[in-house]
């Protein structure tokens, strides 16, 4: 919804630093200052769209005053619930109100997607807080002695240019291609970790996916509540569209959504139009075709380096955002289907590894995941965060809900505010986490079938050559764009991950630096 920077030290830079979060609001914008802090914040603006509901929002009695990006889809319910009397129609003054009279426990009551900083102005300090899985970004700087928050890196570089390296976070984008938990590529300038908030220099953390094994959900239960978590992320007084890829997960979101514009992208001869169009024509929806070029595709990868001041994670980020810049031009808010592969074991060649071996084998999670070529088992071991008692299975299905989706949801978030626009994700609704964690992979992959459940549950509504297909991934051909440069001894996409870093650090010399780190 928006871009927030928060400042302790404010320096002259501010305004400036503000300015470059503009893509991710350009509705509306403000600042407040108050004792050495300095909050500031860049509208999009999606609900009760009036200047009353611009930020910094103070409370009535001025004594608390919020920043914040997201939205909270049951915030009229909790208005109900609270028996709250508001100036406004916006889920801000809500989550505000409700802070106030529960303070962190509030979190516990939130369902949506959320990155916020509250400045308590008669002691001066700050609480913030992130959504359980991560969807919104919160930077926390804490170089210089002070603290800043950022919904992204750039603003805070803004604030402050002099930084370092940090190897470790270096070494987990290239074998992962992404920073996992609070890691980032800057040193003391971390991400506040998914499900949990900031309060007097302490981080602390609210919700964890459940441990455990549990019952199966029934087929009326599961199709209920993912019905639900579309419904309420419909919310909005501006145009909503959804975006329509012509796999299985997208087109349950688009069918159950019934929004009128639904958006695909790909390359000329790359694409699989032939089957979002099939299941646009299903639903009597608006199908917008988005065809971007080879050619184009590493000069916009390297603007959105340059201007995001970190390295893109997949390839099709790039698309999300050409797709995006369309979608824009109807709809500012967006549906998307990430985590329904989380939940049901949609990565067929891993699950089926994971749920057949007795130990877990690092090399063999290497082989069958990892993207980088190299061997970081160090990495690797950490990332995926084994605990006593578990099956191989129960360890790549918790580092699939908390570490790889967590590179996804950046990536969607990245790539959409990017273009002014608002992407919502049904299947990471905590509820249907909640409901998925620990039941078996018999009941995920019955019969053999991946994602069995939801082919099942919505089989009336998914066309039937969508639901029969093999899952593809969002194509980017590397080979094309790479063939000519193909280095010796390195793939494709080490080969994208070396231009990532390239452009960001304006030499060829990185990548290696991070390599010899590891020998060393």
């Amino acid at each position: 919804m928006c871009g927030l920077l928060v400042s302790e030290s404010q320096g002259s830079c501010f305004d400036p630093a503000l300015e470059s979060l503009r893509h991710r609001g350009p509705d509306a914008g403000g600042s407040y200052s108050w004792e050495g802090w300095r909050l500031g914040h860049s509208r999009l603006s999606i609900i009760d769209l009036g200047e009353q509901s611009n930020q910094p929002f103070h409370s009535e009695d001025g004594k608390l005053v919020i920043v914040y990006n997201g939205e909270i889809y049951n915030y009229r319910e909790l208005a109900k619930r609270h028996d709250f009397r508001c100036r406004t129609e916006s889920d801000t003054e809500v989550l505000l109100k409700l802070y106030e009279k529960r303070g962190a426990a509030c979190l516990d009551e939130l369902n949506g997607m959320f990155a916020f900083v509250v400045l308590h102005k008669e002691s001066g300090k700050v609480f913030a807080a992130r959504d359980r899985m991560g969807i919104k970004p919160l930077y926390v700087d804490r170089r210089g002695g002070s603290v800043g928050f950022s919904s992204e890196v750039r603003a805070l570089l803004e604030l402050n240019p002099t930084t370092e390296w940090d190897f470790e976070g270096l070494r987990q984008y290239i074998k992962l291609r992404a920073c996992i938990g609070a890691k980032t590529i800057y040193k003391n300038i971390e991400m506040l970790p998914a499900g949990h908030y900031y309060h007097d220099g302490k981080v602390c953390r609210y919700w964890s996916m459940p441990e455990g094994d549990q019952a199966a959900p029934c087929d009326d239960e599961l199709r209920a509540l993912i019905v639900d978590a579309i419904e309420v992320r419909k919310v909005s007084d501006v145009p909503i569209g959804s975006y329509l890829s012509g796999g299985l997960d997208s087109t349950v979101v688009a069918g159950v959504a019934n929004v009128n514009d639904v958006w695909s992208v790909g390359f000329e001869n790359h694409n699989e139009f032939e089957f979002s169009e099939l299941a646009a024509e299903a639903f009597g929806l608006e199908h917008h075709s988005c065809v971007t070029t080879k050619e184009e595709f590493l000069d916009i990868a390297s603007m959105m380096v340059k201007q995001r001041r970190e390295p893109l994670s997949v390839p099709n980020e790039v698309l999300i955002y050409l797709m995006t810049k369309q979608v824009k031009k109807k709809n500012t808010v967006v549906l998307s289907g990430e985590g329904a592969d989380e939940l049901f074991f949609g990565y067929d060649r891993i699950f089926r590894w994971a749920g057949s071996c007795k130990n877990f084998d690092l090399s063999e999670f290497d082989r069958n995941y990892c993207y980088g070529s190299h061997r970081d088992d160090e990495i690797l071991d950490a990332a995926v965060e084994r605990r006593s008692g578990d099956t191989a299975l129960k360890s790549v299905a918790r580092f699939f809900q908390t570490k790889h989706l967590h590179g996804l949801l950046r990536r969607l978030d990245n790539s959409t505010m990017m273009a002014s626009v608002e992407a919502r994700v049904p299947f990471v609704d905590h509820r249907l986490i909640e409901m998925m964690a620990g039941v078996s992979m018999e009941y995920r992959m019955a019969d053999g079938v991946v994602k069995a459940p939801l082919k099942r549950v919505f089989g009336d509504l998914v066309p039937e050559p969508i639901v029969t297909r093999k899952k593809v991934g969002f194509p980017v051909p590397l080979s094309d764009i790479f063939g000519l440069t193909t280095q010796e001894g390195r793939s494709f996409m080490d080969q994208w991950l070396m231009h990532n870093l390239a452009v960001l650090s304006g030499s060829n010399e990185l990548y290696d630096e991070v390599l010899n780190s590891i020998e060393n």
